[in-house]
């Protein structure tokens, strides 16, 4: 096979190879590992009767961070319970505790049992809640009823 010559790169050069991967990175977009700290933004509440749902955004609506009743592990009828939904608060805190928001806007939708636990549960992580709303979809007249039963 014959014997391989093997190049050995002095100090410089790979320092110098190292800088051109990092401009390389950062023309390409690559994301850093310096995550960025937001001061304020939203925090969506969706209640519905099978489970409940808490997203954390910024102020331009991009997500930082969610959690499920679902994906904390409650099954069945428990996803929709008080208790569930100021665990997903808990988790949510412990995600977003370094980078925040911390000055929040909480948007409420939904009529589930669990949406009076997570705003008081948001309260007493330590958030800041500057305003409450509610979007939960009203029907102004509903469909057409159903003809009359003809014997």
């Amino acid at each position: 096979m014959g014997k391989k010559k093997v190049i050995k790169q002095t100090e410089s050069e790979v320092l110098k190879e190292k800088d051109k991967l990092e401009e390389a990175m950062a023309k390409a977009g690559g994301k850093s590992a310096v995550s960025k700290k937001t001061e304020s933004g939203f925090i969506y509440i969706d209640a519905t009767y099978n489970n409940t749902l808490i997203s954390v955004t910024d102020r331009g609506g991009n997500v930082i961070a969610w959690a499920s009743a679902g994906s904390l592990g409650f099954s069945g009828p428990k996803k929709a319970t008080p208790f569930a939904a100021s665990k997903i608060v808990a988790a949510l805190a412990e995600k977003v505790k370094k980078t925040g928001p911390f000055n929040v806007e909480v948007v409420v939708k939904g009529v589930g049992s669990g949406r009076d636990s997570a705003i008081r549960s948001l309260a007493n992580q330590g958030f800041n809640i500057i305003s409450i709303k509610d979007v939960t979809p009203v029907p102004h007249n509903g469909p057409r009823p159903p003809k009359r039963r003809r014997v």
